[in-house]
């Protein structure tokens, strides 16, 4: 054993307290939070999904041991009940700022449509950026793309990059982006570089993710989406080993001034480590409906079954987690792969 080696225990033993705490039971806050919301699933009702999905994860971060404030939410607290931005959560020992999305695609999974999700993030005190509730210009790349493309350049020259950094031809590459009008000339390049495009209709949180996990057969995320996802898909990102860069797109002069409060420059490219600053790190993501990444909740008699992707940075341990809820009394199950 060379001296810069270590052995796999003591390197462990060296981890951060915090997420080998926290890292699992972020598991379980997320599976609970999508067995809620599929109850909904297919029934049309996008605020009843969003609700009992919402419900049932502030109920399970109240029952971990942290002191959580949540900076990324599902709004001001004159507009959402729960999981406010600025509610504190938990009652415990480790003090930490939470980003939530109960239900990542409430339309889709209204509809029992691909990749509804509910997602956490949870870092130290100040880890992730409180970004307003806005959109946000996007480019997500893998891991061998991170540090080599930049959202300023045209989307012709970062293909390029990306492809030249998978060992890949342009038109091997498959570019995500949501299915939206304000989108048009972007496909239209995108198109027009020889890569191929897959139009998405909401979530672009998993397909953020996608990117970063290969055998997923999706090589980027580009165009504007929400900011506040824009920011727990930066934890996810930093897990991983890929690269999100970020610009905040303001709508209005009332945004602009609501940037100015918070510390936001509209001009400036924000990246990974910036939109997610934390040396301590936990990600959660538990599927819904189906999708290519995660399976969606499946149900059998008296239980269900959930598969649920979970990451620490420091830790430096990427999980999926094939959970098995019996939830009835004396409840049994035949388990198979």
């Amino acid at each position: 054993m060379t001296k810069r080696q270590k052995p796999a225990a003591e390197t462990r033993s060296k981890a951060p307290k915090f997420e080998h705490a926290l890292v699992l039971e972020t598991a379980r806050v997320t599976e609970g939070a999508a067995l809620a919301a599929s109850r909904f699933m297919g029934m049309g009702d996008k605020n009843a999904v969003d609700g009992a999905g919402t419900e049932a994860m502030r109920e399970l971060l109240n029952s971990l041991n942290i002191r959580g404030t949540v900076v990324i939410g599902e709004g001001e607290m004159d507009e959402a009940p729960m999981l406010y931005i600025g509610e504190q959560v938990g009652n415990g020992e480790y003090e930490v700022d939470i980003a939530v999305d109960p239900v990542e695609g409430t339309n889709v999974t209204a509809k029992g449509l691909p990749n509804g999700l509910a997602v956490i993030a949870i870092s130290e005190k100040g880890g992730l950026m409180a970004a307003p509730d806005c959109y946000m210009e996007k480019l997500v790349v893998p891991p061998p793309a991170a540090g080599k493309v930049n959202l300023d350049w045209p989307v012709e020259a970062n293909i390029n990059v990306i492809a030249q950094s998978l060992g890949r031809d342009v038109d091997d590459l498959m570019i995500t982006i949501l299915d939206r009008e304000r989108h048009a000339d972007l496909i239209r390049r995108v198109r027009a570089t020889g890569a191929r495009v897959k139009l998405i209709g909401d979530g672009d949180v998993i397909a953020g993710l996608a990117v970063g996990v290969r055998g997923t057969g999706v090589h980027a995320l580009m165009g504007s989406g929400g900011a506040p996802e824009g920011v727990i898909l930066a934890a996810a990102c930093k897990c991983l080993g890929a690269e999100i860069q970020g610009k905040f797109l303001a709508e209005d002069d009332a945004q602009r001034e609501r940037f100015k409060k918070m510390g936001v420059d509209e001009n400036r490219v924000y990246k990974t480590d910036e939109l997610a600053s934390g040396k301590q790190m936990v990600f959660s993501a538990t599927g819904i409906t189906y999708g290519e990444l995660l399976n969606g909740v499946r149900y059998f008699a008296g239980g269900a079954r959930t598969h649920t992707l979970v990451m620490g940075y420091a830790t430096r341990v990427v999980r999926f987690i094939d959970t098995v809820h019996l939830e009835e009394d004396h409840a049994r199950v035949t388990i198979r792969i």
